[in-house]
């Protein structure tokens, strides 16, 4: 039994989703079919936690990687004051 179901793309990714389907003579709508079964099946879950990806490109010649929790907790304190309509002090 299939289920319909409505997604929003944003333009571009819809164009490319598009020519990729169009490339392997499918519909978009078999295209993203297949992205999701095989996602599924993979049995890896999607990446989302970013930490996964901080000190990859430790090059050594930046202080990104030794303060990157610094930052990282920065920019979320930035985010939640201006989500909360709060200027951040400078």
């Amino acid at each position: 039994m299939m289920v319909r179901t409505q997604i929003a793309l944003d333009s571009e990714d819809h164009r490319r989703a598009k020519r990729r389907a169009a490339e392997q003579d499918v519909s978009l709508a078999e295209y993203l079919r297949r992205l999701v079964r095989r996602d599924l099946r993979s049995g890896e879950p999607a990446a989302t936690d970013v930490s996964e990806i901080f000190g990859l490109g430790d090059s050594g010649g930046s202080d990104v990687a030794a303060h990157k929790d610094e930052y990282l907790g920065d920019a979320v304190e930035a985010q939640h004051l201006r989500r909360a309509g709060r200027a951040r002090p400078r």
